[in-house]
């Protein structure tokens, strides 16, 4: 037996799920060879017991073929809490963190949000996709200067596009620009899952998603279908937002997702002629949400003409403008949010928990 024997053959075990094997994704760590006694080390994204049993059962199997006597089969997987919201469920294990990025009404800058947290990432040195899951509403293509490119395909994946350092796939960059679509909750729900499954991501360090407004079905379909690590919920100051932002974070808790913090949107407004800065909308009325979430604020955002420009133009801030208030704001974010990942991960997530859509009292659950 010899190196190259042991990895021709292990490029024959495929991830449960995936047309790529093990080795093709990276997951093969280490092997030892001492004669024709072979042990192999696997490190996996998913802690299913049925994924570690299928990759082991198969690996022994085309080892053994190729001319191995015993073969050790070593499957390192994440603690179960880490999957934190899905059960050990994972259709896009070459991703190693998902962050999503939610709201509880429309209109208080989610797209543009996510964006720049994308961009800052990405500028931070990490490898970043950002994927907008707003499928009535998909503007993220306009943002990032991609309105008029569309996607390439191979065999029958989509490769996604890229622009400032993030991939970047939309419902968007499928569609002709304006057109509707007028889809029922399950028809969103495959969508999302086509999203994470047939896109040919690149071995991301996360995953940025912009997530349609409210608490419904696409939420939930994310949530069942890989481990989200952290969400992220953006405000405004107004009640009348926050009272749905609350919605919100109870959402992530209630899927069992760890609470990165509050982005607080158009948090004062800066003046361009002067540089002084306003509260005109209120402040200090994100706080006591922030707490009773226990969670915090790891950005507010302040009103400054270039960020409406730079969605419009597809040039984000933090990359066109780093200098500006707004951008510095966005990288500090960027900074905060990650050290909650590492920590997330280290510390193994939340507890883990089936999720189950919630009724009202009184209300009927049904399919449609």
């Amino acid at each position: 037996m010899t190196k190259d024997i042991v990895e021709t053959a292990l490029d024959k075990v495929t991830y449960p799920g995936f047309s790529k094997s093990i080795m093709a994704f990276g997951f093969v760590k280490d092997i030892e060879i001492d004669g024709k006694n072979v042990s192999v080390t696997v490190d996996i994204s998913s802690s299913a017991p049925e994924v570690a049993h299928q990759i082991t059962t198969e690996a022994q199997e085309e080892l053994k073929r190729a001319g191995a006597d015993s073969v050790n089969i070593t499957i390192n997987s994440p603690k179960m809490p880490r999957e934190s919201s899905s059960k050990g469920k994972n259709i896009a294990p070459h991703v190693k963190n998902f962050i999503m990025v939610s709201s509880g009404k429309g209109g208080v800058g989610k797209s543009t949000a996510s964006v720049n947290l994308a961009v800052a990432l990405a500028m931070q040195g990490k490898k970043v996709g950002l994927l907008d899951a707003d499928i009535y509403g998909p503007n993220i293509p306009r943002m990032m200067g991609l309105e008029d490119t569309k996607p390439d395909i191979e065999g029958n994946k989509v490769i996604p596009l890229k622009a400032y350092g993030v991939e970047m796939m939309s419902m968007g960059s499928l569609m002709e620009e304006g057109q509707s679509l007028i889809w029922r909750g399950s028809m969103i729900m495959k969508a999302i899952e086509q999203f994470l499954r047939d896109i040919l991501w690149s071995e991301l360090d996360c995953l940025v998603i912009d997530m349609p407004p409210g608490t419904g079905d696409a939420q939930l379909t994310l949530a069942q279908s890989v481990p989200v690590t952290a969400g992220v919920t953006v405000t405004t100051p107004q009640k009348v937002a926050l009272d749905d932002s609350r919605r919100s974070l109870d959402m992530f808790k209630k899927l069992n997702i760890p609470i990165a913090g509050i982005i607080e949107n158009m948090s004062g407004f800066i003046a361009p002629d002067t540089g002084v800065e306003y509260d005109i909308f209120g402040t200090g009325t994100t706080e006591p949400v922030a707490k009773e979430f226990d969670t915090k604020i790891i950005a507010q955002i302040p009103i400054e003409p270039a960020v409406r420009t730079g969605g419009d133009s597809g040039k984000p801030i933090t990359y066109f403008a780093p200098e500006s208030q707004t951008a510095k704001r966005y990288m500090a974010a960027a900074e905060d949010l990650w050290a909650q990942i590492e920590k997330i991960n280290q510390d193994g997530g939340v507890d883990n928990q089936a999720i189950q859509p919630t009724t009202p009292p009184g209300v009927s659950a049904c399919s449609v």
